[in-house]
């Protein structure tokens, strides 16, 4: 994996983090950053207040400290490949095409609106040196990593972390329904029963597991989305209130349960 950990785009945009070599769990961090480079941030209309409001209410704060927490406990060390930047400059998970159902409130690929609505860039803003840039070098990447682990153990399993926050968002497409303390992300094609039942094992314990609800599928690269049924996905999506301060405060007692549990889960997955 040299091709990954010395990429140039390594130190600025993401972190490729090795694990056991036996290992097919990768733990997959996307939204845990706040960091905007200079030249993605003179294009944002924002003024400064506004755009660590917004940062407070888009990151999933404090998900890249806890898969590390866990790969530190587990049986057997999980990868990481943890987003160093901002959703804000490009989102990785999007589709970056008219597949992506979020560009109806402005959030494909490269966001043009805000969590709450309000205009993020200028309309006339083109995405393209952004995706060119940051997104395709990342999809690229993540790639990378997937197909090593296929290769040296027959199975990719991406566990996607995310949190979300206790109230709807006015961004979200499918808010109305349950916002359990943990929610699971499937897709229909590349999430097995049995992955999904290891997960709601594994956070038994911290007050409730919702599936696809308020928020639904998970991440596979696009080269073998829909094509490889070797690569299992789940998203693992927290309520903010079990572990921290809303919006964008620090983290509460709840954060070692967090820390077991995803161990616990890593741990039977990757056994």
């Amino acid at each position: 994996m040299n091709d990954i950990l010395d990429s140039p785009d390594t130190p600025e945009s993401f972190a490729f983090l090795p694990g056991a070599v036996h290992s097919p769990v990768i733990l997959h961090v996307p939204h845990s950053s706040r960091e905007i480079p200079a030249p993605v941030r003179a294009g944002i209309v924002l003024d400064d207040a506004a755009l660590e409001s917004e940062l407070d209410h888009i990151t999933d704060a404090h998900t890249a400290e806890l898969a590390a927490a866990a790969a530190e406990a587990a049986g057997l060390r999980p990868w990481r490949f943890v987003n160093r930047l901002s959703r804000l400059v490009v989102d990785p998970e999007r589709f970056p095409d008219e597949r992506e159902e979020m560009l109806a409130v402005g959030m494909g690929a490269v966001y043009t609106g805000t969590s709450h609505r309000a205009p993020l860039r200028s309309a006339d803003s083109d995405p393209r040196p952004l995706i060119s840039r940051w997104f395709h070098p990342y999809a690229r990447a993540m790639t990378a990593a997937v197909t090593d682990r296929l290769a040296a153990t027959g199975r990719a399993v991406i566990i996607d972390i995310h949190s979300y926050p206790t109230a709807r968002l006015p961004y979200e497409l499918h808010g109305d329904g349950p916002r359990p303390p943990i929610c699971l992300g499937t897709d229909s094609f590349h999430t097995p029963p049995e992955l999904v039942a290891l997960a709601e094992k594994a956070f038994s314990g911290l007050g409730g597991v919702g599936i696809d609800s308020p928020f639904s599928g998970a991440y596979v690269p696009l080269r073998y989305y829909e094509r490889e049924p070797g690569v299992a996905a789940l998203m693992v999506e927290i309520r903010r209130d079990t572990y921290m301060k809303e919006p964008g405060g620090p983290v509460g007692p709840g954060f070692s349960r967090l820390v077991s549990a995803l161990t616990t889960l890593v741990d039977a997955v990757g056994g």
